[in-house]
């Protein structure tokens, strides 16, 4: 059970920011501008760059989706063990 949290944590993990790298490196394909936008401001200007540019940067959306989902299952397989075996998991 601890390998498969840790597993699917780490996948999620590297799913998502090979997500979000993708995204910027479609926004500095676009221009400069929205690309440090798109890095530095993510929340206002990436979603916009997002919604006008869907077609090209929707796998990228979509894959840092599923990778935050996949974080999101094993912080609730984690919540789900008890405390005695949550100390043992390694740090």
């Amino acid at each position: 059970m601890h390998i498969v949290m840790l597993a699917l944590l780490a996948v999620g993990y590297l799913a998502a920011l090979v997500g979000g790298i993708w995204m910027v490196v479609n926004a500095f394909k676009t221009s400069v501008g929205w690309g440090l936008g798109t890095l530095f401001l993510w929340l206002p200007v990436g979603l916009i760059f997002l919604v006008k540019n869907w077609q090209e940067n929707k796998k990228p959306f979509f894959i840092q989706l599923a990778g935050i989902g996949l974080v999101v299952v094993a912080f609730f397989m984690a919540a789900g063990l008890s405390p005695d075996t949550a100390s043992a998991l390694p740090r």
